[in-house]
């Protein structure tokens, strides 16, 4: 079986092949396509952001403040994140984002939304158990901590800048981008080194 395609990846060969060769794509647009995707957009951009957070006040003051020109800063933006939101989680608070009428999301700095963030079942259950879904994901919060949900739209997306474990005092921003997983800044796990 080595060396053969799955049958997903066949179909999308095919398509792409029928596609180019009738001139309706242009073969280097796909090519920047897959490079912004491979290197420039996606979750490990939004892993620095919050490592940076975590180790520069000042930054995450900016952050707090106006989220699209701090993570600018960084040299994150474009489609998807002209509009940002951070929300900072905390001892009494967590944050959940959704996107209720369909999958706003912050591409810049997440990359592609996960499948589950489009389902109609995380779309709605998010707004009415948010407990229920965290749980779900192996989140489980006391009912001391008050959640909120925020609905992300095409004019305002968010990025949930979750709490820094304990014990990674003195890691470097690398070390703590590291442990940053994209279901994190969505709001649906904790971050644990």
């Amino acid at each position: 079986m080595s060396g053969e395609l799955r049958p997903v990846d066949a179909r999308v060969r095919a398509l792409e092949s029928i596609l180019v060769e009738k001139g309706y794509v242009d073969p280097a647009a796909l090519d920047e396509i897959i490079e912004t995707y491979q290197h420039r957009v996606g979750p490990r951009n939004g892993a620095h952001v919050v490592a940076r957070a975590w180790t520069d006040p000042d930054f995450a003051a900016r952050l707090a403040e106006d989220a699209t020109a701090a993570v600018a800063e960084l040299g994150y933006g474009g489609r998807g994140g002209e509009h940002l939101a951070a929300v900072f989680n905390a001892p009494a608070e967590h944050h959940l984002v959704v996107c209720t009428l369909c999958s706003c999301y912050p591409w810049p700095v997440l990359g592609l939304p996960p499948i589950w963030y489009k389902s109609p079942a995380y779309r709605s259950r998010a707004v009415l158990d948010p407990r229920g879904v965290l749980a779900d994901f192996g989140t489980t919060l006391g009912d001391d901590v008050a959640i909120r949900v925020h609905d992300s739209t095409s004019e305002l997306r968010y990025l949930v800048v979750p709490q820094r474990p304990a014990g990674t005092d003195g890691w470097s921003v690398d070390e703590l981008a590291a442990i940053v997983s994209r279901d994190a800044m969505i709001g649906t796990r904790l971050v644990s080194a």
